[in-house]
């Protein structure tokens, strides 16, 4: 006789913009005067990221990427939070 195993089905992708695996240190600026603070960026599209970070990250910040072939500055404004991990989405109107 056959037991059925647990197994969790994978959830479909529902964003329509494909998300680039990057895993890099990067900062986030809060505002003038405001020392820049590090976090990570775990995956990033042309529309937002996901970023892990140690410390409290407020609402809307600027987060600057410095990849090997491009330098990267987006305004973002978190949509979603669990623990160290922020789901953004980038505010400048920008398609990259």
């Amino acid at each position: 006789m056959r037991y059925r195993q647990n197994v969790k089905a994978v959830p479909k992708e529902r964003r329509n913009i494909v998300r680039r695996v990057i895993n890099r240190a990067a900062q986030y600026h809060c505002g003038m005067g405001a020392l820049p603070r590090t976090c990570m960026v775990t995956d990033i599209s042309a529309g937002g990221a996901r970023l892990y970070s140690e410390t409290e990250m407020p609402e809307t910040f600027t987060l600057s990427v410095t990849c090997a072939d491009a330098d990267i500055q987006r305004e973002c404004r978190i949509v979603w939070r669990l623990g160290g991990e922020v789901g953004v989405t980038f505010t400048d109107g920008r398609s990259r």
